[in-house]
């Protein structure tokens, strides 16, 4: 069983940073692909950023550019660093778990809120 928890979260202005952890424990993150999702009120969930088993990263395109994921093997622990933060980033941030080539995720976080002022 894959467990993970997600931190970091907070209130931002426009312009400024925040830096989202989420600690796994039950499997090793450099073995799995890892994921970074949002969810705004009223909105579908949608995937933010992922990184594969051999550390290749993919975006959506409203992040590209600003956001970075990255994993940290010793600590279990993969990262979202989000910069120049824009109103629209306001959502809850889940990070998720999946055995790579299998579509089914193993675990998902208990989401930690982010919220970007104008």
């Amino acid at each position: 069983q894959v467990t993970l928890v997600e931190s970091g979260g907070g209130s931002a202005q426009a312009g400024g940073s925040l830096r989202l952890s989420c600690v796994t424990s039950g499997a090793p993150v450099s073995g799995l692909c890892m994921g970074w999702f949002r969810q705004a009120p009223g909105k579908q969930r949608e995937g933010v950023a992922h990184i594969v088993s051999v550390g290749a990263t993919t975006y959506a395109d409203s992040v590209k550019g600003r956001f970075t994921i990255s994993r940290d093997s010793a600590a279990n622990t993969v990262y979202l660093q989000m910069n120049s933060l824009k109103p629209e980033d306001t959502a809850t941030y889940y990070c998720a778990a999946r055995r790579c080539g299998i579509s089914a995720y193993l675990g998902w976080g208990q989401g930690t809120q982010v919220t970007v002022s104008s």
